[in-house]
């Protein structure tokens, strides 16, 4: 599960580490950076397979093309590997609409006891990593389209195994550009799907800030000493 993330950045830094420019007028219309507590449904920025060169702002939560309802999206912002070309909404997709999905961190809920401890978890080779991605567009009843992104998540690795089972399908740098070549087969977009290197994340305790959508503020990626009830220091 991959629920919220950040994406502290700004636009120019985006730009230099993908290679790829922003439309100002998405910049304009929707200020989608920085974000401390990304949330389905908010506006994002992806690189979308139909167009490498540049970020198009997209909604998080895919909405199907075949959707009557775009309440549909807050269902659909993960898709599990395991059955990505099995499921009727995914496997056309997954072949034709693949987008890459920037992030700085992400965050996930440790249980202990009757408490949910939050975490973010981060990459410790590289400030922005790409989430393996999927995108669709939807036109509403009025004739809006919509244009939407969903994550796809697999198996946790060793690290992520401590805070949850799964986890989102972080790619390696120089992986990113093949996931989004057209030319790429069905099995060889699979492979690229893999548990990102145990050794090359981290995480720690944040806020329990960032259990409201409403909070966005650097505060929610900063370090929480970590005291629990006992504990003399």
């Amino acid at each position: 599960m991959c629920g919220r993330s950040s994406l502290t950045k700004t636009e120019k830094e985006l730009e230099e580490r993908f290679q790829a420019t922003f439309y100002s007028e998405d910049l304009e219309r929707y200020n989608p950076l920085p974000n401390y507590n990304v949330a389905p449904t908010h506006m994002m920025p992806v690189i979308t397979n139909e167009d490498v060169l540049h970020f198009n702002v997209y909604r998080w939560g895919l909405i199907p093309f075949w959707a009557k309802d775009e309440k549909i999206g807050s269902k659909m912002i993960n898709a599990r590997v395991e059955t990505i070309i099995e499921k009727a909404t995914y496997k056309n997709t997954f072949q034709k609409k693949r987008c890459l999905v920037p992030m700085d961190g992400f965050y996930e809920w440790k249980k202990e006891g009757k408490d949910k401890i939050p975490h973010r978890i981060v990459t410790t080779d590289q400030e922005i990593f790409s989430v393996a991605g999927m995108w669709e567009s939807w036109k509403n009843p009025t004739g809006h389209t919509i244009h939407t992104f969903t994550v796809i998540t697999l198996p946790a690795n060793e690290c992520m195994s401590k805070l949850h089972d799964r986890m989102p399908a972080i790619l390696p740098k120089d992986q990113e550009k093949l996931w989004l070549n057209n030319d790429l087969t069905r099995e060889d977009a699979l492979s690229l799907l893999q548990p990102y290197e145990s050794s090359k994340m981290d995480f720690y305790e944040v806020s329990n800030k960032v259990n409201k959508v409403s909070e966005n503020d650097p505060s929610l990626i900063e370090k929480v000493p970590v005291i629990r009830q006992g504990s003399l220091f």
